[in-house]
């Protein structure tokens, strides 16, 4: 069975490019991208463009056009983000059985880990795009929740005979053991819900020039606040209580952080590692993923799941961060 990104050619995602006007100077460069296939592509007398290629399946075509209707909402309230070209007031389209859309190429890097200046300049760029999240809710993109990223993780997990069988009785039960925890932690924290960026780590962030843009709005979705903060926060406590307090008072600047969100960052990063499993598991049949994950079934990977779901157990019975 061909895999649905196996007749993606570059001729391919030339014609595709050039199918809406543009001339392309036959350069093509594939982006590291495992869910979805991104390329820069060369224009004559122009800057390049940058083109995504939807996984088959992964969203429906009102689930795409949504997040970029967002992406397009920020960018009118003059938020950095990377929206997507529009053409005939359309932003997704389709070349030989492939949905796509084209961006502008941003250049920068990652911010510096722990630099306080760039987590309070990236707290107001936050709280800027929050309070345009908290104005509507998402019709067609699913909500971050403990049953899709936790239980239905677990169940691809059990189902899919990656986990070695001596391995196999010792996650089941930490990670039933966990999930139990975080359906009572998520039922027992009050939360808003609204529009995030979802996956907002620091490779989302490029920075250049004392400025930032934000982009890959692929994983965008319903969830708490508190999901678009926590991957920035790195170090030992005291380290993390620092850039909080930094992230935080840029973010109030803008819309209003609910300290009450503070007991969740324990529960999303158990989500995350859990749902990171999954997530390669279903995409296993894909020809990228075997040799870019060569442990993922080892031995030594499920161990260390074992280990870290354990130390995330441990890490919800203590007391959560909270702002100086």
């Amino acid at each position: 069975m061909s895999h649905p990104f196996s007749s993606l050619t570059p001729d391919l995602v030339l014609d595709a490019v050039e199918s809406l006007g543009y001339l392309s100077d036959a350069r093509v460069l594939a982006l590291n991208s495992y869910e979805n296939r991104v390329y820069q592509v060369g224009i004559e007398d122009s800057v390049p463009l940058i083109a995504k290629f939807y996984r088959p399946g992964r969203w429906s075509d009102a689930a795409i056009r949504e997040e970029h209707a967002f992406s397009q909402e920020l960018a009118e309230q003059e938020i950095p983000v990377v929206a997507p070209l529009r053409r005939d007031n359309e932003s997704l389209f389709e070349h030989a059985g492939f949905r796509f859309a084209l961006f502008p190429r941003r250049g920068g890097r990652a911010p510096e880990p722990g630099n306080l200046d760039q987590l309070y300049r990236f707290g107001q760029l936050l709280g800027r795009m929050h309070a345009v999240g908290a104005s509507r809710p998402f019709l067609e993109r699913e909500a971050l929740t403990v049953d899709n990223f936790g239980h239905e993780s677990l169940a691809t997990l059990l189902d899919g005979g990656f986990i070695p069988s001596g391995l196999l009785p010792a996650y089941e039960s930490v990670a039933r053991d966990l999930l139990k925890r975080l359906d009572e932690l998520f039922a027992r924290v009050c939360y808003d819900s609204i529009r995030l960026h979802g996956d907002c780590h620091p490779g989302n962030l490029l920075h250049r020039d004392d400025s930032f843009h934000i982009v890959d709005l692929d994983d965008s979705r319903m969830g708490p606040a508190i999901q678009d903060l926590w991957m920035m926060l790195a170090g030992d406590r005291q380290e993390r209580l620092r850039q909080l307090s930094e992230l935080v008072e840029g973010y109030q600047e803008f819309h209003d952080f609910q300290t009450r969100e503070l007991p969740l960052i324990e529960g999303m990063r158990s989500l995350r590692l859990m749902h990171h499993s999954a997530w390669l598991a279903r995409r296993w049949d894909d020809p990228a993923f075997p040799p870019s994950f060569p442990w993922f079934a080892s031995e030594r990977y499920w161990g260390d799941q074992i280990l870290t779901l354990r130390e995330q157990l441990a890490a919800l019975d203590e007391e959560p961060l909270r702002l100086y």
